[in-house]
């Protein structure tokens, strides 16, 4: 049983460094995101929603390259 609480303690750290791996890689796609913008979305939509005001295309291009980036993964508060 103790196996199990020593699991749960370690998923943070993978969680945090999985989310600090995706900011990463926002920002090497989109320059216009600094770290902090990256850092603050609220979810894949909000994601999408910026990609699209900041760099002028429609939702859908901006959503086929948001999971293009995100390959699964999850961004911001639910991650």
């Amino acid at each position: 049983m103790q196996n199990s609480s020593t699991q749960t303690n370690a998923n943070p750290q993978t969680s945090d460094q999985s989310q600090q791996d995706v900011v990463k890689d926002i920002c090497a796609k989109w320059s216009k995101f600094t770290h902090q913008d990256a850092s603050a979305f609220k979810g894949k939509a909000d994601l999408v929603s910026q990609v699209a005001a900041k760099y002028n295309m429609d939702q859908a291009q901006a959503q086929r390259e948001v999971d293009a980036v995100l390959k699964g993964r999850q961004i911001g508060a639910g991650a």
